[in-house]
């Protein structure tokens, strides 16, 4: 539509046109609607001229609007032969989730990202569609690079490339990958403002489909207890549960060394100063809290009270002294009921030879009694192994019924010694005394424990990072021989994760992983004839925030294909 404006000797006129193409190829225009004279127009759209051209645009604007909608809307007829069969090798279904992805991956200007390795570089393939690719196949069908080749064709989107340069660009990605995270955390700013002040940092493992050790692929303790060679990866993940840096680690190497040399990562290539480090017990060592007080940065980690010193076990282990955390009211937590609720903290000044901290311990009747039925079904299991006469004991698992089964020696005269097995109610007693309770250690002396306490309560987001990645994306087993290329695996996981929780945070986080990627997984569309697509999947509220979020609609009863190219070119705008 355009506006169109005639003068005569005696009038100017305001007309709305509209282009279009005759049959023999030539272009003409009609008449849609006539606005009136200037002389007409003005007092009612004036005072001056300009005034009367300005309204007049407006409605040539309203006019285009109005008629793309009835465009989008009208009636589409396709006909359909009973009688006829279907083409060899013709693709019907597509698969159409991945635009929601995308539209995060380009936020996130992960294309620049890859523009700036292709002039680096100089290679002739796509590394863009190639890394985005492999990104969205990992979270909607986890599988390896060369069955996630296969998937990708099955996108509304074709592969612009070949197998072989997936290859190719593994090489290049797993190269670069410490040279990314920094560029992905830099753009996540787009994305809205990153919880950069807390730094949660855990360890987790990941198995290979091989039993040959080689490189970094080492022999160490798997999480999943399989023979195989292992590989490390230390994560940092910010307040929110977004994943901002990862490194990876030999599998025989201890999970602490780990530490130093991805933090100084993040405080220089990141550009992150001031932020409190958070972990569990095993990656809170003096050292480690010495490295984390020093600067800007504070700690608050877990704290063992097995391993506290005598002193402080037994003032831990005391019940008295305790305050409810709510309003600082003093509990004798031996009076509280089984099913209580709420969380009660007493602390004290814990002083080691170089860092003055405080030590909290919580106490919380609900954790004291899942601990309790845990402890009672394991001496159930314990009770059993003496009945049947199997009190072998695994050594490597704490939690092994067995610890509870002690063996006495008992001798009569004139007889052998006969060893006899029972149930140690000293040790069973022993553990009941920290039931409920959990301590962490801080060098933030003056902040309140309320906000201490919340701060160490957002860890379990690390542990379902790790989660994700291991379960939902199928991270291990791992069947990449070379270093290169498994970089480049953990580096797609890694963005892969960042890319889902933003998603997710986007979201609000009102819908559960498992939701999420079913949601992702279903949307796919029948190709009809070569004249657009039909949904197959429900529309449902998750379906509608997904649309309302990304900004734009796939949930029409048909969707033309120049309609599904603006839409693939919408999920592509960078906001």
């Amino acid at each position: 539509m355009n506006l169109h404006i005639t003068k005569s000797k005696n009038a100017e006129s305001f007309y709305i046109c509209k282009s279009y193409v005759k049959a023999n190829g030539c272009t003409t225009s009609t008449i849609v609607r006539k606005l009136g004279t200037l002389e007409q127009l003005l007092p009612e759209h004036g005072p001056t001229r300009n005034d009367v051209v300005a309204w007049a645009k407006n409605e040539v604007k309203t006019e285009t609007e109005k008629y793309k909608k009835e465009k989008d809307a009208q009636t589409v007829l396709i006909p359909f032969h009973a009688d006829r069969q279907l083409d060899y090798g013709k693709q019907a279904l597509f698969r159409g989730g991945y635009l929601f992805l995308q539209s995060i991956y380009y936020q996130l200007q992960m294309n620049k990202i890859c523009r700036k390795l292709k002039l680096k570089y100089k290679f002739k393939y796509d590394i863009n569609a190639i890394l985005s690719g492999l990104i969205y196949t990992r979270i909607l069908e986890p599988c390896s690079k060369r069955s996630s080749y296969k998937a990708a064709s099955g996108f509304l989107e074709k592969p612009s490339y070949g197998l072989h340069d997936v290859y190719r660009a593994l090489d290049v990605l797993g190269a670069e990958c410490d040279l990314i995270q920094p560029d992905v955390y830099k753009n996540s700013h787009f994305l809205g403002k990153r919880n950069d002040k807390i730094l949660y940092y855990d360890c987790s493992n990941y198995y290979f489909e091989t039993e040959q050790e080689d490189g970094i692929k080492k022999y160490g303790k798997s999480k999943e207890h399989r023979p195989n060679p292992v590989i490390q990866m230390g994560l940092f993940m910010d307040g929110d549960g977004i994943p901002l840096a990862f490194s990876l680690f030999p599998g025989n190497a201890n999970e602490q060394t780990s530490l130093k040399p991805l933090e100084k990562k993040v405080l220089g290539d990141f550009g992150c100063q001031k932020f409190i480090y958070c972990s569990d017990a095993g990656l809170g060592s003096e050292a480690i809290r010495e490295y984390n007080h020093m600067g800007e940065r504070a700690y608050i980690v877990t704290q063992s009270i097995k391993k506290l010193k005598k002193e402080e076990k037994e003032w831990a282990l005391n019940p008295q002294g305790f305050k409810r955390v709510s309003d600082g009211t003093p509990v004798d937590i031996t009076t509280l009921p089984e099913d209580g609720k709420g969380l009660y903290y007493k602390e004290e000044p814990y002083t080691t030879k170089k860092l003055h901290q405080r030590l909290i311990i919580t106490y919380s009747p609900k954790y004291a009694l899942y601990q309790k039925s845990i402890r009672d079904k394991q001496i159930a299991r314990a009770q059993k192994m003496l009945d049947s006469g199997n009190t072998k004991k695994n050594r490597k698992n704490p939690n092994d019924p067995a610890r509870f089964i002690e063996t006495m020696a008992v001798t009569k005269e004139g007889e052998a010694a006969n060893i006899q097995h029972y149930l140690d109610e000293t040790k069973i007693y022993e553990e009941t005394r920290y039931d409920g309770l959990y301590a962490v250690c801080t060098d933030l002396l003056d902040d309140e424990v309320s906000d201490i306490l919340k701060v160490g309560e957002g860890r379990w987001q690390i542990e379902e990072c790790f989660r994700i990645m291991k379960t939902d994306f199928s991270a291990r087993p791992v069947y990449l021989q070379d270093e290169n290329r498994i970089r480049a695996h953990f580096l797609i996981c890694f963005l892969a994760l960042a890319i889902y929780r933003f998603l997710e945070k986007k979201l609000g986080c009102k819908y559960t992983c498992e939701e999420l990627l079913e949601t992702l997984k279903a949307i796919n569309f029948a190709e009809i004839q070569e004249q657009g697509f039909i949904p197959l999947y429900k529309r449902e509220t998750i379906t509608d925030a997904l649309h309302e979020l990304c900004g734009f609609r796939t949930d029409y009863q048909f969707i033309t294909k120049s309609k599904m190219r603006t839409i693939q070119k919408k999920s592509k705008r960078n906001e």
